[in-house]
């Protein structure tokens, strides 16, 4: 029996992955993120310092030394856009996985219980829904960068909890969605008449169910993560300087769009690229992980 489901599980797994790399888009954004990954964690190994000025190359134009040409210090841009890499995919990744968390955990806690506990957990969801996330964004980047706490003063850590805590809400609200289905389900029903508790339930056998659908928000989280968190260093309330990202190397060439269009133009391209890959990865794990064609095949 046991060996039964093994098999069926690896042959599940076959199909999914096989189903995702048919998406020839799906597989190309695989590889493109994890070239920016690599090529971002390797960062270090570039000549030139992210930080480290020089007036007598300012507004260079690309060449052969300086890829990307340099900015009004002198500084590398090749070199800020790999360090700003690992910032944004950092941020991006840890905020998405930290939102998932808490969602998860207040969705399936909703969705399965039902009663007052649905009730006040969503009328939690629910008012955090209403907060303008932009300017509650900036509102709280301000006010925890100005606190003295030691944990805090890794801005980096500051802006994850603030993407996360405006962030976690639809996650929860899908996955709620999901359990209120599954709750009904045979196999549940099955496991509650056996006597099963229902933390086993929750996590044993609804939640695996819930793994397609969290993976695609996942991604799609991610995605408007690495928005956010751009956007935010563009208006100076992410992370501070000197630690180069994405949103604040374009902030800085935007008076310089005419005279250093590179400065403005690789950054920019960076977000795109990032973003795009993402969401096309999430199609493909869409596709993959649809039930209905899983089952004809």
């Amino acid at each position: 029996m046991t060996e039964s489901v093994i098999v069926q599980e690896e042959n599940m797994t076959l199909i999914i992955l096989r189903r995702f790399f048919k998406h020839k888009l799906a597989g190309i954004a695989v590889a493109v993120l994890l070239l920016l990954i690599v090529a971002s964690a390797l960062a270090s190994l570039n000549p030139y310092s992210p930080t480290d000025q020089d007036p007598t190359n300012k507004l260079q134009d690309p060449s052969g030394a300086h890829w990307f040409g340099t900015d009004e210090l002198g500084r590398d841009v090749f070199s800020r856009i790999l360090h700003g890499g690992r910032v944004s995919l950092a941020v991006g990744l840890l905020s998405t996985l930290l939102s998932i968390f808490v969602g998860v955990v207040v969705g399936s806690l909703s969705g399965y219980f039902g009663g007052w506990t649905d009730s006040i957990l969503m009328r939690i969801t629910d008012a955090f829904l209403t907060f303008p996330t932009i300017f509650v964004l900036i509102l709280l980047g301000a006010f925890l960068r100005e606190q003295q706490l030691f944990i805090l003063q890794n801005s980096i850590f500051v802006v994850v909890i603030i993407i996360a805590a405006l962030s976690w809400m639809w996650p929860a609200r899908l996955v709620r969605g999901l359990f209120l289905v599954l709750r009904e389900k045979e196999f549940v029903t099955a496991s509650r008449a056996m006597g099963g508790s229902p933390w086993r339930m929750i996590v044993r056998h609804i939640l695996p169910n819930c793994v397609g659908p969290i993976l695609v928000s996942g991604t799609l989280q991610m995605a408007s993560a690495i928005i956010t968190e751009s956007g935010l260093s563009y208006l100076g309330f992410g992370v501070q300087p000197p630690t180069p990202t994405w949103g604040s190397i374009l902030s800085t060439a935007q008076d310089k769009i005419l005279t250093a269009p590179w400065l403005g133009f690789f950054p920019g391209f960076m977000i795109f690229l990032t973003v795009m890959a993402i969401n096309y990865i999430g199609d493909g794990l869409r596709d993959a992980f649809d039930p209905f064609v899983i089952h004809a095949e």
